[in-house]
């Protein structure tokens, strides 16, 4: 049990206005207000600014570096970008002050919790990033920090899932890859660019489901789908809810709900430049992580947007100088029957490298033509789809820096729709999601001439020295366009052995550092995840795609940095603040 601690006599202190005591590892600011004695931590919680400095006026104690107000009896704010400051018990015996330096208003999970949904319903990027580090500092399990993000994004912005989901769940899906700071900087990110998002976008409310009762009134789930695919035909996003939402109630399961959902997606080819799958897909891994009772919110809030997507099929770049539609029209009716298959079939015996090139090669038609030969050959969809992913990082890791800034996100759409469709036939296949891994290989055709010139691939140098400091990689990117040199870098790091481990928590810290993009996150998540896959195999095409993947996610990351660093400082100065350092000193 502590003890109390000495602050003086009361008419010392009368005469002194303030006075600042140590209380165990922090100090104590005493104030005499109105013959009333009161303690309060001297750090202000905003920034750690010493509050014996402030001014104390009307009961309301001011700090002088950003003018948080505190109420000196509570210890409550009225400025909500500010936390309130810690009180102490006060006691007078015989005129002589004490101080019980255990606060009222302990600091508990629950507190920091509430801090959390408090920064994100008023978007205030610091409150956010002290609640992580507390939550992370005292063990609160970080899919539960995401938990509050994603109820909190699936309910606040009307326009449904967007970046700022993807961003968290994105980052959330990567955690292992990061040391303790890099989890930090990583759920903090993502829970900003949720709050970003939602800021002034209005509540979601949902519309219920149909009211099915008993086994008179249900529909089957077959019919349930048809309707379902039917309303996201006619873009009828409240339609497609209530169908969602009674499949729900009626307790279909995640892979009944994702097959229902992405049959309706990959009706039309590559829409909305991959996003629409790219956040299905993203709302499935969440759920995976925070349990299905999210269902309602989470999946529903996929649907808002339907009714304004694009359908590449009717682009003309999909129809002119090579119909693309035609051939991929011509193969689907192909895939129930070839699927169905699948349990006669042996092993495959094709050359995936051979189809690998040919999915980058300039002969679409043929392309089409050895993907449906491939699955008749037994190659599983998911499969295909992780070799149409491969072809899709060649394109970013051979990206040429003299095309437009802006083609560096056209190529990374391609790759993050292919890991999508990649990962979403690993948790269940259908012939009409296998429809995806075609759309997917014609866009890596389109973006053909992004390679044209092509970017050289390194080849490595001094193989036989130690590898490089990971932090030379990290000084690199202090400078503008260094991609050539970070490829270069980065294969020469590889061939002489240095640890992955070491590399991919680098390669997060610098993205983590900067005001990404959402494409950013993007790429470093997507990368990770296939990177692993690779990983569990060995053979040559297993370790020329572990190579590629650590290429593009370098030379993507290099290609867009540095930027103004805003808002890994503020988790910085949350960090700081956490371990009691004091900000308004020269270091």
């Amino acid at each position: 049990m502590s003890e109390l601690i000495y602050a003086g006599s009361l008419k010392t202190l009368e005469d002194e206005g303030a006075k600042v005591i140590k209380g165990g590892s922090h100090a104590i600011a005493v104030f005499v207000y109105e013959k009333q004695v009161y303690a309060v931590d001297n750090r202000c919680p905003h920034m750690g600014f010493p509050l014996n400095t402030g001014s104390l006026c009307d009961g309301i104690l001011t700090c002088h570096w950003h003018h948080a107000r505190f109420d000196i009896k509570s210890g409550g704010t009225l400025d909500p970008w500010a936390d309130d400051v810690p009180t102490y018990p006060v006691e007078i015996k015989e005129k002589e002050v004490w101080v019980y330096p255990v606060p009222f208003n302990k600091v508990t999970i629950e507190k920091l919790r509430q801090r959390l949904r408090d920064g994100l319903e008023q978007n205030i990027s610091l409150v956010i990033a002290k609640s992580v580090v507390g939550l992370m500092e005292a063990g609160f399990p970080a899919t539960e920090i995401a938990k509050i993000g994603v109820d909190f994004g699936t309910a606040h912005r009307r326009l449904g899932w967007g970046s700022g989901l993807t961003i968290l769940t994105a980052m959330t899906n990567v955690l292992p890859k990061l040391d303790k700071t890099g989890q930090v900087l990583a759920l903090f990110q993502g829970l900003v660019h949720v709050a970003r998002e939602s800021s002034g976008m209005g509540t979601r409310f949902l519309l219920g489901s149909l009211p099915v009762s008993n086994e008179k009134n249900t529909q089957s789930f077959e019919q349930l789908s048809e309707w379902y695919r039917h309303c996201v035909e006619v873009r009828d996003s409240q339609g497609a809810e209530r169908v969602l939402l009674t499949g729900i109630e009626l307790g279909f399961s995640n892979e009944q709900l994702a097959d229902m959902m992405m049959t309706a997606v990959t009706d039309h080819f590559y829409v909305n430049t991959g996003h629409t799958l790219d956040f299905h897909n993203k709302a499935f891994e969440i759920l995976n992580q925070i349990g299905f009772k999210h269902r309602p919110y989470v999946l529903s809030s996929l649907l808002p947007g339907i009714g304004d997507v694009s359908r590449s099929e009717e682009s003309h770049s999909w129809q002119s100088p090579v119909n693309l539609v035609k051939p991929l029209m011509e193969a689907f009716p192909k895939l129930p029957d070839i699927l169905a298959n699948v349990s006669s079939r042996g092993d495959a015996d094709i050359d995936e490298a051979v189809l690998v090139e040919q999915i980058l090669a300039d002969d679409p038609i043929k392309t089409v033509n050895m993907m449906v030969d491939a699955l008749k050959n037994g190659v599983t969809p998911s499969r295909l789809a992780q070799i149409v992913t491969l072809a899709a990082t060649d394109r970013i890791s051979r990206f040429h820096v003299q095309n437009d800034f802006r083609d560096w996100i056209t190529v990374l759409h391609t790759f993050t729709h292919a890991h999508a469709v990649h990962e979403s036939l690993r948790r269940s296949t259908t012939p009409e999601l296998t429809r995806a891994v075609f759309h997917g290989a014609m866009s890596v055709y389109l973006d053909r001439f992004l390679n044209t010139p092509s970017a050289r691939r390194p080849e490595p140098k001094d193989v036989e020295t130690e590898p490089q400091n990971p932090s030379e990689l990290l000084e690199m990117m202090n400078q503008q366009q260094q991609v050539a040199e970070s490829a270069r870098w980065v294969v020469n790091y590889l061939a002489r052995g240095g640890d992955k481990s070491e590399l991919f928590n680098t390669l997060g810290h610098a993205l983590l550092r900067e005001d990404a993009e959402f494409h950013s996150f993007q790429m470093y998540e997507a990368a990770m995840i296939e990177h692993d896959h690779w990983e569990k195999e060995d053979s040559e095409l297993a370790r020329y795609a572990q190579e590629t993947l650590i290429l593009a996610v370098t030379r993507y990351l290099a290609g867009h940095a540095p930027t103004a660093r805003e808002m890994p400082h503020t988790a910085q100065i949350a960090m700081r603040l956490h371990r009691g350092e004091k900000l308004f000193e020269d270091d």
